[in-house]
């Protein structure tokens, strides 16, 4: 039997560097895009590109880039979105403040198709607001930097992103109009609905918030009672921005504990589903777990070991009700480490030493993994592990191992107005917001 070993604060520290040379590399230099996949024709994804803008603070912190080239990149971003072609036009950059989810990484233009985002634009946004409360230097570059990013904020038209409904639409396309689904239960608009709410231009109407978390699950797993969602990233992602440590909404002050503790029981159930292991899938474990959202090995279906398997490509896999097939994302074990420090570190240092996830790979850890499935024959692993990294999985391992340390930017967007004044209309109060 393998010793296990916790994630040291040496590897920590080692796995954000190696993760944010994702964002110095994967990058059009002259419009400040990233890579959304390191596949090849692929393009950028504002999702992504505001996770870079977010990182940069942390890199000139911790000595990856200078302050000057951290600031030149970021403007050299800010300047591309705002003066980038917005209109109803199907092959524009965005429209009515928000952008599409993926962008030509050379033009910067729409690509696939794709809709106009709601929700990646809100990562795109807060992303800007970071860079905003971190370069607050009195020079010429960091003052334009602070004028854009307060520029493309309040140009959202978060009302009109309601469609003339309640709660918030997924997006919207030049060809058909808004999307059909709508931001509704639990999920990662957390982030979204704050930034909307606190806008001085556009705002949501307070009843949008309590129209969203009307539609709430609030369950018992293993133990634990929690506000439910499957997969692990959409407990993870509004808290890269906003420290939910000791503030409540009205929800959470009815159950009488916050967000924060929230993701950490979520953080405990996914542990406790993985040693249950109800479909048996292979290495599942006290330290091997993290389902979510992630790149899979199928479609494909076939047998192993005398059982019928089926594997999925992309889907959002999660917990305890599944999609499962036996696939784990080591990013979204990562982005839990501010919540329950005591599990994930031993499932960190599990993905190092064990699984060798950081081994033969540029940017730290790859998107996914499947010790159930064989994967290629030859392959390093032994298993199926993603041949690919993504920009939306290495923003969460920089941001969290950060909040970790240091609470960079929880502290940084404390002092962020649109936040604070989006908290207190969605009816937060408590601890560092009081």
């Amino acid at each position: 039997m393998k010793t296990r070993r916790r994630a040291s604060t040496a590897e920590l520290l080692e796995l954000q560097h190696d993760s944010f040379d994702y964002f110095l590399k994967e990058v059009n230099p002259e419009n400040g895009l990233i890579l959304d996949k390191t596949a090849a024709n692929w393009p950028a994804s504002i999702a992504a590109t505001g996770l870079a803008l977010t990182c940069y603070p942390v890199a000139v912190e911790r000595g990856f880039m200078t302050r000057e080239a951290a600031a030149a990149r970021t403007l050299a971003t800010l300047r591309f979105f705002w003066t980038s072609p917005h209109g109803p036009e199907p092959d524009a950059t965005g429209h009515r403040g928000f952008y599409y989810h993926f962008l030509d990484m050379q033009t910067g233009r729409r690509a696939w198709q794709c809709e106009l985002s709601t929700v990646d634009s809100a990562f795109l946004l807060a992303g800007a607001l970071a860079a905003a409360a971190y370069f607050d230097a009195d020079v010429v570059d960091e003052g334009e930097i602070r004028t854009l990013a307060d520029a493309l904020y309040r140009r959202a038209d978060w009302q009109w992103a309601q469609n003339q409904g309640a709660t918030v639409t997924h997006g919207w396309k030049p060809e058909s109009g808004f999307l059909e689904c709508r931001w509704r239960g639990y999920d990662e608009a957390l982030l979204l609905y704050i930034l909307g709410l606190g806008s001085p231009t556009h705002p949501l109407p307070e009843g949008s918030y309590g129209a969203w978390t009307s539609s709430y699950r609030w369950e018992s797993c293993y133990g634990y009672e929690y506000l439910y969602a499957g997969p692990l990233f959409t407990h993870q992602l509004s808290h890269v921005w906003i420290d939910f440590r000791g503030i409540q909404d009205a929800f959470m002050r009815e159950k009488g504990i916050d967000y924060f503790e929230n993701s950490r029981r979520a953080t405990h159930v996914q542990q406790c589903y993985a040693i249950e292991n109800p479909y048996k899938f292979a290495g599942y474990g006290e330290d091997c777990w993290g389902i979510t959202a992630s790149e899979g090995p199928g479609p494909a279906t076939f047998e192993l070991n005398g059982i019928r398997r089926a594997f999925d490509d992309y889907i959002g896999r999660g917990v305890p009700y599944g999609p499962d097939d036996g696939t784990l994302a080591p990013w979204a074990v990562v982005a839990s480490l501010p919540f329950a420090p005591e599990i994930v570190l031993q499932a960190i240092g599990f993905c190092i030493h064990q699984a060798k996830l950081k081994a033969f790979n540029r940017y730290g850890f790859k998107a996914a993994f499947n010790p159930t499935h064989p994967g290629e024959p030859g392959n390093p692993y032994g298993w199926w592990v993603s041949p690919w990294h993504f920009g939306l999985n290495q923003g969460p391992i920089i941001l969290m191992i950060e909040n970790h340390h240091s609470g960079l930017l929880w502290r940084l967007m404390r002092g962020c107005p649109y936040v604070v004044a989006g908290l207190r209309r969605a009816g937060f109060n408590g601890a560092w917001l009081t």
